[in-house]
């Protein structure tokens, strides 16, 4: 079975089919399914597909590019919500410096307070990172995450950052991305990238990869980031199933 460390099945791209992709799942070899929060309505449909699905678990958090939206209530209403059973995570949680809205100095303030919130709750991070390697390798340090641990999900930073992450002990979320035939700085890491660190995403409904890029994606593509995986670790298709399994159910604390 293939553990599904990130989707975002509470998306709408889901809404015309999304009881009966969830209901196949099992049949094509996929277990349990971590689906993340990234804004407030996101996490609020993930609490209810949670309790639809006994395999779906939930992580809850605001996407850096969703911070705007929080004020001290909503973050109240979030620590209350994170005691939920079956939630594993407060995620994704981060920095976007793609996009020019909301302001830096805004993301940073809502990232370090949902990273104390994981570090109240005691559950661990996933972390969102992207054009802004610097400032959140040097928010996560100076704010100690390596107490509270995690994945940097969607990795696609170099070798010498992921360096620094295992340092912290942080797993790495790889999805689509590795297939693609561009993704030479990320099939590096991965190659550098102890296997025991390693998760497998989907980013679902994103980042669908090779032979289905630029389609919807979900958890039925996982077996394709598997395959990549394994080829560039030397490594056949069910040892890193069992493998990225066990990383994720660890860091998620399921049995």
């Amino acid at each position: 079975m293939i553990f599904e460390s990130h989707a975002h099945y509470d998306d709408e791209a889901f809404d015309e089919d999304r009881d009966a992709l969830l209901a196949s799942l099992k049949e094509h070899g996929i277990g349990p399914v971590v689906n993340v929060g990234a804004s407030l309505e996101g996490c609020r449909l993930t609490l209810e597909l949670m309790k639809r699905y006994p395999f779906l678990y939930g992580a809850l958090g605001v996407h850096p590019g969703e911070t705007a939206e929080l004020n001290e209530e909503k973050l109240a209403w979030l620590r209350q919500q994170c005691g939920t059973d079956k939630v594993v995570a407060v995620g994704e949680i981060g920095l976007d410096y793609h996009w020019p809205e909301p302001e830096p100095s805004v993301q940073k303030m809502w990232f370090e307070r949902q990273l104390e919130l994981a570090r109240e709750c005691k559950l661990p991070v996933i972390i969102h990172s992207r054009d802004a390697a610097k400032d959140t390798l040097d928010m996560m340090k100076a704010l100690h995450a390596e107490e509270i641990g995690g994945v940097i999900h969607c990795f696609s930073y170099t070798k010498e950052i992921a360096r620094e992450y295992l340092e912290m002990g942080f797993y790495f979320g790889i999805g689509g991305v590795i297939t693609f035939s561009n993704a030479k700085k990320l099939k590096e890491a991965v190659e550098y990238i102890p296997t025991d660190r390693i998760l497998v995403e989907t980013d679902s409904p994103y980042l669908a990869p090779e032979p289905v890029r630029g389609r919807r994606n979900s958890s039925l593509n996982l077996p394709c980031i598997i395959q990549r995986i394994a080829e560039i670790k030397g490594i056949s298709c069910e040892e890193t199933e069992t493998v990225t399994y066990d990383n994720a159910a660890r860091l998620f604390g399921i049995a």
